[in-house]
């Protein structure tokens, strides 16, 4: 039989899935309000949006189960099949060698 512990933690989990689902969806509303604006918007701006994007990304992985390297592990096998593919991203920029080279240098 669940503990009432038990039952408060799944609870706060489920409140916390729900919050950053929220902050996800805040998140890239921000990133097309700040699109739309173009050249008006910062480069700042919209680095900060990003990387709350994919924090949020993170630790929404995580409150359902998986790691953070389960997540750089995916992250890497498409960046791999993307440019076995060729996908266009990497066929007229070399965005995912890029990408895949910048990971591997930062690999601690």
């Amino acid at each position: 039989m669940a503990s009432s512990e038990d039952n408060l933690d799944v609870t706060r989990n489920m409140r916390l899935v729900e919050w950053l689902k929220c902050e996800m969806l805040t998140g890239v509303a921000s990133f097309y309000q700040l699109m739309q604006r173009g050249s008006r918007s910062s480069q700042e701006a919209l680095a900060d949006v990003i990387a709350n994007i994919i924090l949020v990304a993170y630790l929404l992985a995580r409150r359902l189960g998986m790691t953070y390297a389960t997540i750089d592990l995916r992250i890497q096998s498409k960046i791999k099949l993307g440019i076995t593919e060729e996908h266009e991203v990497e066929k007229w920029y070399k965005d995912l060698s890029e990408l895949a080279g910048y990971m591997n240098r930062n690999r601690k």
